[in-house]
């Protein structure tokens, strides 16, 4: 019975684990879905709270290049490359706003936006990327 018990809790709670890139990501983090993703008011939601909190990283059109950059980690900041987009699907770019990582620096907003703001910043971020 313990086990049953044991497996039923692991199952509602992925505990994130980090990859070899350093971003702490739960198990099922692909799978998960933006409730906000086609929602207008979301976007313009997201996109002021991108301009607050990302774009001195990121940059104005997500390219990398905004003036806090890192300048030898501006590819990995790049969000409108195609190739990396195809590989970040809502949820993974969810749990990267929300537990950031170390080296290269991005740092965690779960202590200052909530979920629901941090999926508005996703449904922004994903009218950046082009398609591949």
């Amino acid at each position: 019975m313990f086990l049953g018990t044991l497996a039923v809790s692991a199952r509602q709670d992925p505990q994130p684990k980090a990859n070899p890139n350093g971003w702490s990501l739960p198990a099922n983090a692909d799978e998960e879905k933006n409730p906000f993703s086609v929602d207008e008011k979301a976007v313009a939601a997201g996109k002021a709270l991108y301009e607050k909190t990302c774009k001195k990283c990121h940059g104005p059109g997500g390219k990398g290049d905004g003036p806090d950059a890192d300048p030898d980690s501006m590819q990995d900041m790049d969000l409108t490359n195609p190739k990396r987009a195809a590989r970040n699907a809502d949820g993974i770019v969810f749990y990267k706003i929300w537990n950031g990582r170390k080296k290269p620096k991005m740092p965690a907003f779960k202590e200052d936006l909530t979920k629901d703001q941090v999926w508005t910043i996703v449904s922004f971020v994903q009218t950046l990327r082009k398609s591949s």
